[in-house]
C-alpha cells in the first residue's frame, strides 16, 4: 500500500491546476511582454490570474500581487525590501522568530552581516509566538516584523491578526510567510493587517517553481532580480505563464474547498494523534488548539528519525523528520530545539502531513505500521536499553 503523508513538503498537481496549465504549454505559448495579439492574450490572462490570487487573499487591488518562482524568493524579496526601506529612514532592526523557515533565517543572517540588527523571539514550548513578546521587542528603529502564519514542521498557527494589528499601530511593516497556510486556512490580508505575504504553489496542488508575494500598496518593494520590466519592474524575467495560471486555479480551488476539506483532514489528523500518542515515551509537538488541519509532529525516545523514515518507506509510507529543505542535515530540527525539546529527543522526530487526497485507509495503515517500526528500532537501540534499565532517565 502506498501512503503519501508528506504534503507539507510538496503536494501532487491537481487536475484543476493541470487543466489550467496545459494550454500555456501547448497552444498559448506567447510572451506576455510582446505587443501583438498572441502575446497580449497571455498578458491579459496573467492579470486574470492576479485578480484570482488577490481575491483569495482578500487583497484590495490585484496590483498588490507579484508572481515569483517560489516561497523562498518571496521571503527574500520581502525582507530585503523592508531592510532597504528601513535603512533609508535610519531603521535597521528586524524582528522574527527562532523557528522560521530557513528562507527567513538565512536572509536575516545575511542582513546581520550587512549591519542590521535582528531579534529572534522564542516560541514557547507550545510553538506559539506571544503577541506581548512582539510588542516588547518593537523599538523606534524597528523596520519589519516577520512571523510565519503556520509552522512548516509542527503545524502551529500563529496569532497573525493580532500581531498585524500591533504592527499597524506601531507603524512597522508586518510580513508573514504563509507558505504552509495558503489554501489550507482562511486568509484576509486586510482584516489581518498583513503588509506582505509569501506563498508557494506546490503546497496547494500547483506545480513547483511558482510562487507569489503580496505587498500592500504604499509599502516599498524593491526589485530582487534585475533585467526587465516584468511584474511592474519589481521582478525581472519572462513570467512563468503556465505555472501562474496553475497557481491561481489551484489556490482558488483550495480556498473554495476549505469549509469541506479542513474538517475531514482535521478528523484524520486527530485519529493519528490519538493512536500514535499511545506509543510509550512519545511526545506530540506543538499546540493542538492552534494548528493547521493536516500536520502531526511527534518525537519517540530511543530511536533516530532517519531510521524510522526508512522503515516507513519500506511499508509504502512517505513521511519526513522535518523540513524538506533541511533533509540532508544530520542536526536535529531547529524548530524542535526552539520549543525546548532536548537534542537526544529531537533526533527521534517524525512529521506526518496529510491532505485532501488522503483517506481513512491511509490513516489505518500509518497507525498499524508506525508503532511496529518504533518497537523494532527500539529493540536494536543501545540508547533505549539504557533508558529502560534506568541508566538514563526518560525524557517523556
Amino acid at each position: 500500500m502506498f501512503v503519501y503523508a508528506d504534503n507539507a513538503a510538496t503536494t501532487c498537481v491537481s487536475k484543476t491546476a493541470l487543466e489550467a496549465m496545459l494550454p500555456w504549454l501547448t497552444t498559448e505559448w506567447g510572451n506576455p511582454s510582446t505587443l501583438y495579439g498572441f502575446g497580449r492574450h497571455a498578458a491579459e490572462s496573467l492579470e486574470e490570474a492576479r485578480r484570482t490570487v488577490a481575491d483569495c487573499l482578500g487583497a484590495a487591488n490585484p496590483r498588490e500581487i507579484y508572481f515569483t518562482s517560489c516561497g523562498s524568493e518571496s521571503d527574500n524579496q520581502a525582507l530585503n525590501s523592508c531592510a532597504r526601506a528601513g535603512a533609508r529612514k535610519g531603521k535597521k532592526h528586524l524582528i522574527s522568530t527562532a523557528f522560521e523557515h530557513h528562507a527567513i533565517l538565512h536572509t536575516l543572517r545575511k542582513l546581520e552581516r550587512e549591519g542590521f540588527e535582528v531579534t529572534l523571539l522564542g516560541v514557547h514550548d507550545d510553538g506559539v509566538v506571544r503577541v506581548e513578546d512582539v510588542a516588547e521587542a518593537i523599538r523606534e528603529d524597528t523596520c519589519c516584523v516577520s512571523v510565519m502564519f503556520a509552522n512548516n514542521e509542527v503545524g502551529t498557527v500563529q496569532p497573525v491578526a493580532e500581531i498585524g494589528a500591533l504592527c499597524r499601530e506601531k507603524g512597522v511593516v508586518f510580513h508573514t510567510d504563509a507558505v504552509q497556510a495558503a489554501g489550507h486556512l482562511p486568509i484576509d490580508v486586510q482584516a489581518m493587517h498583513i503588509d506582505m505575504l509569501s506563498l508557494s504553489g506546490h503546497k496547494f496542488h500547483a506545480p513547483k517553481g511558482v510562487g507569489a508575494l503580496y505587498c500592500r500598496r504604499n509599502v516599498p518593494l524593491y526589485s530582487f532580480i534585475e533585467g526587465g520590466a516584468q511584474e511592474r519592474g519589481k521582478r525581472a524575467g519572462t513570467e512563468n505563464v503556465a505555472g501562474i495560471m496553475a497557481l491561481a486555479a489551484a489556490l482558488k480551488e483550495s480556498c473554495d474547498r476549505i469549509p469541506q476539506d479542513a474538517p475531514r483532514v482535521t478528523a484524520m489528523r486527530d485519529r493519528l494523534i490519538e493512536g500514535l500518542s499511545q506509543i510509550p515515551h512519545s511526545r506530540i509537538n506543538g499546540s493542538l488548539s492552534h494548528h493547521v488541519p493536516g500536520t502531526v509532529n511527534l518525537c519517540f525516545e530511543g530511536i533516530e528519525g532517519e531510521s524510522l523514515l526508512l522503515l516507513l518507506d519500506k511499508e509504502g509510507i512517505c513521511a519526513s523528520s522535518g523540513s524538506a529543505c533541511a533533509s540532508g542535515s544530520l542536526d536535529p530540527s531547529h524548530v524542535l530545539l526552539s520549543l525546548g525539546i532536548p537534542h537526544e529527543l529531537a533526533h527521534g522526530s517524525l512529521r506526518l502531513s496529510i491532505g485532501e487526497y488522503n483517506t481513512d485507509a491511509d490513516v489505518d495503515h500509518i497507525l498499524e505500521v508506525v508503532p511496529r517500526a518504533v518497537e523494532s528500532l527500539r529493540a536494536q537501540s543501545p540508547i533505549w536499553a539504557e533508558l529502560e534499565q534506568g541508566i538514563k532517565p526518560h525524557l517523556c
